[in-house]
């Protein structure tokens, strides 16, 4: 027999049956008939954020670990509008979210009414899809429209309106088993032909890379990622979004690409001949100058949506296809055209490989009496055991993770990619500790990036999440001065972070343990106490040295072979340079 139930009823009933295990969300009028409905029920749980910000990054932050969607519920009007970084940042990345935002009523809807916005119109540029459900019989069926169109193909944000009387209203209640749109058919198996042409050309490269991205990572692929470079024996970059694909310990890793990617990484990819682009979208912090990009390259491109193959780049074999099972079927044809000459004619293209990691790009001093930021993170990594899940911030301290802390695994590491979103580490790590209650779970960020979601300390308190805050604290917004050092003759414009807080102080006001680190020696040290209250939020402040940058760095305008190095690193890139 069908029940009638209520709006708010049905949308309860329809994410307890679509298996949502936490819904971040923040009440308000519009959505007060659906919080009634959760108090009533223990299906799943709600975690009540102190900001809708925190809610989208928290959300964000259990889909990235887990791959599983997220799940916001938020009011209207400044709800809505407070969440539209965190949904622009899931979208940049492409992470499975979705997003029940409270609307006016339906008859109220255009007449500017009361915390009324065109959410479906603000939202519209920065979500995979949205929806505005105008009638209660339509709102189970757009619920699992939305988790349909997050998940699928090319993940990303879906956003659902919800007016107030539509949770009000009473119909029949039937979750669909399945879902059905003409006009989205997301497309898994490449074509055959396509995957043969490119076992053909990666069969005649001398000096091939494959180069993946977060593709690999959304598409759960990362084992047929490494067994398709270990069969080939190529060397492998990864994206910022990318890093954990393939293991960050391997030999055949050469290191992050990029804007602060290593030197060999990207002198690799200047002089490749055959590039297998693997789930990656050859954004602008990857490529530098698109004219000086891959200029010997032949470049095979896999990706699950058609419209990010050759957006930005031209390339000679497209396969469109969902990454994991384009690699088992290109794997497969590999097997039985044999390999062993593609691994042999790859030896000269190691030894010079090896002769760029000579270089030793990342070094830095470790003979300094301030504390260097690679060092703290570098015990980080050693404290773990190289084991935790690490999210982060935006900016130098990103890099430096990024850098000096080598991922083995997958959706271990955490960061606001695309948008570069500030504000993002610490409710982000709030997700991914939630979903892994008993995992290690780290949040590099600075100064400037904390003090903007800081609230979200009172969320930590009150669900008992003991995290580890990992402040690299260099009194600026460090990639601001950076860039104002190397491109504005050091005018410091507004870059100094006056006033700051008592970091310890005010992690203590929240209920939290603090601690300030002023001296190298005392870091690893702090990172034992810290590790071994295991069931505190602890907030490690670590005075850093205020001049130091994030080397390599490719200026704007420059290709990937032209890196300012770090200065005592004086020889010239051109003079590395094949000849």
């Amino acid at each position: 027999m069908t029940e009638r139930l209520r709006g708010a009823e049905i949308f309860v009933r329809a994410l307890a049956d679509e298996g949502v295990e936490f819904l971040f969300g923040y009440p308000g009028g519009s959505v007060l008939h659906i919080y009634d409905e959760i108090f009533k029920q223990d299906k799943f749980k709600h975690i009540l954020v102190r900001h809708e910000q925190g809610a989208t990054h928290a959300a964000d932050g259990y889909a990235r670990s887990t791959g599983k969607p997220g799940v916001v519920l938020v009011t209207s009007g400044p709800g809505a509008t407070n969440c539209v970084t965190g949904i622009a940042t899931a979208y940049m990345d492409s992470i499975p979210m979705v997003v029940f935002t409270g609307q006016v009523s339906t008859a109220l809807i255009g007449n500017d009414a009361f915390q009324e916005v065109d959410c479906i119109g603000i939202t519209r540029p920065c979500v995979k899809h949205n929806f505005l459900v105008e009638r209660v019989e339509d709102l189970a069926a757009t619920i699992k429209k939305a988790f349909f169109v997050a998940t699928t193909g090319r993940p990303g944000p879906v956003v659902v309106d919800i007016p107030k009387d539509v949770t009000a209203n009473v119909a029949e209640y039937s979750y669909p088993a399945t879902v059905e749109m003409r006009s989205y058919k997301p497309n898994l198996k490449g074509h055959p032909g396509q995957i043969k042409r490119a076992a053909q050309l990666l069969a005649t490269a001398k000096k091939p890379m494959i180069y993946t991205g977060g593709g690999v990572v959304l598409d759960n692929a990362a084992a047929e990622l490494t067994q398709f470079a270990r069969l080939l024996g190529f060397p492998v970059t990864n994206t910022l979004m990318g890093l954990g694909a393939y293991p960050g310990t391997d030999p055949q890793f050469i290191g992050m690409l990029g804007m602060h990617g290593t030197y060999e990484a990207n002198m690799a990819m200047h002089h490749c001949d055959v590039l297998c682009a693997i789930g990656a979208r050859f954004d602008d912090r990857v490529t530098g100058d698109l004219a000086k990009f891959c200029p010997e390259a032949k470049i095979i491109h896999i990706d699950i949506d058609p419209a990010s193959i050759a957006k930005n780049v031209p390339v000679d074999v497209p396969i469109v296809g969902s990454v994991g099972h384009v690699l088992r079927d290109l794997i497969e044809v590999l097997q039985t055209s044999g390999v062993a000459a593609v691994k042999r004619e790859s030896d000269a293209w190691w030894q010079q490989i090896n002769e760029w990691r000579a270089l030793d790009c990342l070094r830095f001093d470790k003979t300094s009496d301030k504390i260097k930021p690679q060092g703290v993170i570098q015990q980080l990594y050693k404290a773990t055991d190289g084991d935790a899940y690490i999210t982060s911030d935006v900016g130098q301290h990103q890099m430096w993770a990024a850098q000096f802390y080598p991922f083995d695994k997958p959706r271990r590491w955490i960061n606001s990619g695309g948008l570069g979103t500030m504000g993002f580490g610490m409710p982000a790590a709030m997700g991914v500790q939630l979903a892994f209650p008993d995992a290690t779970v780290a949040c590099v960020t600075g100064e400037a990036s904390f003090v903007m979601c800081v609230q979200e300390l009172s969320t930590c308190l009150q669900y008992g999440l003991p995290i580890k805050i990992v402040s690299l604290n260099n009194r600026y917004m460090g990639m601001v001065r950076q860039w104002q050092e190397f491109f504005y003759d050091r005018r410091y414009s507004h870059s100094y972070m006056e006033s700051l807080p008592d970091f310890v102080k005010l992690a203590e006001a929240f209920g939290h343990v603090g601690m300030r680190i002023e001296k190298p020696g005392d870091v690893e040290g702090a990172f034992k106490e810290a590790f071994a209250m295991k069931n505190r939020l602890v907030l490690m402040d670590f005075i850093t040295d205020q001049t130091e940058n994030v080397y390599p760095m490719i200026a704007a305008g420059k290709g990937q072979h032209e890196m300012h190095l770090a200065p005592e690193q004086a020889a010239a890139p051109a003079e590395r340079e094949l000849a």
